[in-house]
């Protein structure tokens, strides 16, 4: 049996508690595989559904489950201003779990990487959390950096050598064993061409195998009122047992918002400015109330502060903020040669960029802001700086009182892995109809 943490170090964490129309007692039942920090798993509870459990390996991204999973149960419960203690560091999550006995919540979340050693030990705890329940959809996707373009093409092997390229088996032992009526199966478009289209043609197949019929879209996040152009694979998978009879239509958001207006009530600050926590927070923002960003029961506004730059980045952001008001994006190799610190003025030459405030969405929100903001400039030259975690948080729609355990690195990391939980909850919200 996987040796299950103990209740101080471990973040396991079952939704006791949800927001939700459908019925207490009916709601779906769902497992997210290859959880991140829950970008799937919100939309799904936005929609009515309940996590019976999470499986993920980073330490710090289960922590942001379960505090998530608390959220919501507190949420519930009506008793909110908890949560808000806790994230102004006046009570400590055990100490809600104690009193509210949430255990329950916390132990929804397994900290395990799924490899060939333990994958039957996981399949039998999420057994357990069941409790002999059916399970009706599992959701989730591998590490995509195996059959990203990026990815590929930094890797001397073409990735062809990294074992999360078969991380994909391990999902469909999870079908096989709980045999839910609908999958959801997330990755980069990279998937298409990866091993010339071998590892998408060979799980198709597998899944076929195990009793689904599949069939998959590109779709673009801001097509569904996401202010990111973030493209992605959703593959969905069905069974007879289903009501499916093709792949799901999910219907694209009618928006004239632009990215822009997810920032407007933010406040101001320059590079190394900011803080964690802003206390009494109260935004006027309409589109954030309209689709759920902001909540005005908390009026905590976390982790709005801007990495420290020095001069050159400093010098080099001014100058890609003055292209972008002309319609241009800086590159390297036109940058003063005083600014340049790399030999490479052939390849990556947009590694300075400017985020787009007057389009529908910005360009992709990807795991490498963790280690440099230098690819998400903010377009305001007054303020002279890479975009915050709560910024980067909004352009993924996450809630702002969704918070992000661990340092600031791991937080943009998670971030940037994530499921925008607005395209999610679209998915979702059609899904459950042919359950």
């Amino acid at each position: 049996m996987l040796d299950a943490l103990s209740a101080s170090q471990k973040p396991s964490y079952n939704i006791g508690g949800l927001r939700s129309k459908s019925v207490e007692g009916k709601k779906p039942k769902v497992l997210d595989l290859f959880a991140g920090a829950g970008g799937l798993s919100e939309g799904f509870i936005k929609a009515g559904c309940e996590i019976v459990g999470h499986i993920e390996m980073d330490k710090n991204a289960c922590d942001s489950l379960a505090t998530r999973m608390i959220f919501h149960a507190l949420d519930k419960m009506g008793k909110i201003s908890e949560y808000k203690k806790y994230i102004l560091g006046k009570m400590t999550r055990d100490e809600i779990i104690e009193k509210y006995s949430l255990q329950r919540e916390r132990d929804s979340v397994i900290c395990a990487k799924v490899d060939g050693d333990n994958y039957l030990d996981l399949i039998q705890e999420i057994k357990i959390r069941l409790g002999g329940q059916k399970l009706d959809i599992v959701v989730g996707g591998p590490p995509c950096q195996a059959y990203s373009y990026i990815g590929r093409a930094r890797d001397q092997h073409g990735m062809r050598r990294d074992d999360r390229n078969f991380l994909y088996k391990y999902y469909i032992e999870f079908l096989k064993a709980f045999k839910p009526k609908i999958f959801v199966f997330e990755n980069v478009p990279g998937l298409q061409s990866a091993g010339k289209g071998k590892y998408l043609a060979d799980m198709r197949k597998l899944m076929k195998d195990a009793g689904y019929t599949t069939d998959y879209r590109v779709v673009n996040a801001v097509d569904y009122g996401v202010p990111q152009n973030r493209k992605r694979i959703i593959l969905v998978g069905w069974s007879s047992e289903s009501k499916l009879e093709q792949y799901p239509f999910f219907p694209k958001s009618n928006r004239d918002y632009i990215t822009s207006e997810f920032f407007t009530d933010l406040p101001k600050i320059q590079a190394g400015e900011g803080k964690k926590i802003v206390e009494n927070f109260k935004t006027e923002n309409k589109l954030l109330k309209k689709i759920g960003i902001s909540n005005s029961r908390i009026n905590v506004l976390m982790d709005h502060a801007a990495r420290p730059n020095n001069l050159r980045d400093l010098e080099i952001y001014r100058l890609g903020v003055l292209a972008k008001n002309n319609g241009e994006n800086i590159k390297y190799n036109d940058l003063p040669k005083r600014l340049k610190n790399h030999k490479n003025e052939t390849g990556f030459l947009d590694r300075f960029k400017v985020v787009d405030f007057s389009t529908k969405g910005s360009h992709t929100v990807v795991a490498h802001i963790s280690k440099d903001g230098h690819f998400y400039i903010h377009p305001d030259l007054k303020q002279n700086r890479s975009l915050t975690v709560r910024e980067t948080a909004r352009l993924q729609t996450f809630p702002d009182d969704y918070k992000f355990e661990g340092n600031r690195g791991s937080q943009y990391r998670q971030i940037g892995n994530a499921v925008p939980p607005l395209l999610s909850k679209i998915i979702a919200s059609e899904l459950v109809k042919y359950l």
